[in-house]
């Protein structure tokens, strides 16, 4: 599985900085077979297998954030991955933990379902960095990716060829958690955030 070094808990525009998954270069005919046949998932999909997962290691596990990644053999699309990320954070055991989900496995170090990171030190939450709750987590991300991208139309329009990912994380300036979709890079993309509970756009850029 992905090896994590370390994690830092603090939202770039929402964006938690976490060492990402890297993708599998040359996958096997059969993996590449299977690829053909698997499908991107959207994240609450992911997230529910990994949150039970998660439950073996700390019961008190809070989600900080959830983050769609590639995986190769699998197109990402309309807000769906083919892989995701979330943190969980526990505050009894002052530790976070990286939960991967992918829809197939590729070599070397990525595999289907859910694994997880060593535990990390946590030391709390922060203004930009807040667990939240699951009830909060309302919007789906095809349904924020649907919402953000008839904000971004005319842009994505002029720049097909970018990709976009999506992050659900919290923040106190924020009175839900909220989906940063972000076309291409933070400095020169386009982002959308979305309100995870209600739907609403709260920011656009």
């Amino acid at each position: 599985m992905c090896r994590y070094r370390r994690i830092n808990v603090e939202l770039l525009v929402l964006l938690l900085a976490i060492t990402s998954c890297r993708e599998a270069p040359n996958p096997s005919r059969e993996q590449s077979k299977a690829a053909g046949q698997a499908e991107p998932v959207s994240a609450k999909t992911a997230f529910w297998e990994m949150y039970k997962s998660a439950h073996s290691w700390a019961a008190d596990r809070a989600p900080l954030a959830v983050v769609s990644k590639q995986v190769t053999g699998v197109r990402n699309q309309a807000g769906k991955a083919g892989m995701w990320t979330a943190t969980f954070a526990s505050p009894q055991r002052h530790e976070a933990r990286i939960y991967t989900y992918s829809v197939i496995s590729a070599a070397p170090d990525i595999y289907k379902g859910v694994t997880q990171s060593h535990p990390i030190r946590w030391g709390g939450p922060t203004q930009d960095a807040l667990p939240f709750e699951t009830g909060q987590f309302s919007v789906d991300s095809d349904k924020a990716y649907e919402t953000a991208a008839a904000q971004a139309a005319s842009w994505t329009k002029k720049h097909p060829d970018k990709e976009v990912s999506l992050t659900l994380g919290n923040a106190a300036r924020f009175s839900a958690p909220v989906w940063y979709v972000l076309w291409g890079e933070p400095k020169s993309g386009y982002s959308v955030l979305v309100n995870a509970t209600t739907g609403a756009v709260v920011k656009q850029r």
